[in-house]
């Protein structure tokens, strides 16, 4: 990991106000950034429309889209590689690697009703039968209303257009380039150093998140990831005020995943992080709309 960084430091050159925060509910004391993890996936079955729509009326700032490109090479908006975990209808379409089918396969695919199994006490008779979003779906019915924040999965790019050259030509497409650029509405983030490289030499001026494994934020590599990157994405455990000051002296704003427990967004909260992902936009929404931490002000 440190030696790619090395090398994505060397080849390229640097990002950095974001939209405005939710309105929904109560104003915020403390004006970090809220990003629904797959959307208010505390809630609601991850990466549907129920998940997203619920996000913005919770009043998240940010919903987030993992993508990967289907068979046929449409970029959809799910986490795992594989479907077993999150969807259910015919076997031949609904199990196995997602890049091995097409849209119209997966479209077939109930991508709702798992939720309602694993959460019988939150479940709801309208989550059967959500299907699985294509990015193009999710920018037609949002369109420059709201930010969103992409993350391109491992083990893309390879295929003719890379994903990053389809994410952007769907950014162009859609006319959300001057907003991503000029107020960071969309960001666009990975754990490969190499997938944000190819980002930043298809357009040098969106602006692009570095994912962190754990145990690898630090001062070593925040320079580095300084280099091409507006933010960094460290894991809950590895957030402390020391390396959230550290970022914040080389203007990278930090955004941590995935805090859900109120103790534990309060006290990440509390170092003056810029924002994080959570599957409760709601809870932490409550936090901040609570208390004023005496932050300086994130960096959006």
């Amino acid at each position: 990991m440190r030696q790619t960084l090395i090398l994505v430091a060397v080849l390229l050159g640097g990002c950095g106000s974001s939209a405005d925060p939710g309105s929904e509910g109560p104003a915020l004391e403390t004006d970090q950034v809220i990003v629904a993890h797959r959307g208010a996936s505390g809630h609601a079955p991850e990466h549907t429309f129920a998940a997203y729509d619920l996000a913005l009326e919770m009043g998240a700032e940010y919903i987030e889209q993992d993508v990967y490109a289907t068979a046929d090479g449409v970029l959809v908006c799910l986490h795992d590689t594989s479907l077993d975990r999150t969807a259910r209808g015919p076997a031949e379409n609904c199990t196995g690697n997602v890049t091995s089918k097409t849209l119209a396969q997966l479209k077939t695919c109930d991508m709702g009703s798992w939720f309602n199994e694993a959460y019988p006490d939150r479940a709801k008779p309208e989550y059967v039968g959500q299907k699985i979003p294509a990015l193009e779906e999710v920018f037609q019915r949002y369109g420059k209303d709201v930010n969103y924040y992409i993350e391109i999965k491992p083990g893309l790019g390879l295929t003719q257009p890379s994903v990053a050259q389809r994410l952007i030509d769907l950014i162009n497409q859609y006319g959300l380039r001057e907003g991503a650029v000029q107020r960071r509405q969309v960001l666009v983030q990975s754990f490969i150093p190499t997938v944000l490289l190819e980002m930043r030499r298809l357009d040098p001026e969106i602006p692009l998140i570095q994912l962190m494994q754990p145990a690898t934020t630090n001062a070593v590599t925040l320079p580095l990831i300084a280099a091409y990157s507006f933010g960094v994405g460290p894991t809950l455990a590895d957030i402390t005020p020391t390396l959230v000051q550290q970022a914040h002296d080389l203007g990278l704003a930090v955004h941590p995943y995935t805090v859900n427990e109120t103790e534990d967004l309060e006290r990440i909260a509390a170092t003056c992080v810029d924002g994080l992902f959570t599957d409760f936009p709601d809870r932490y929404r409550a936090v901040l709309a609570a208390k004023r931490y005496d932050c300086p002000a994130p960096i959006r």
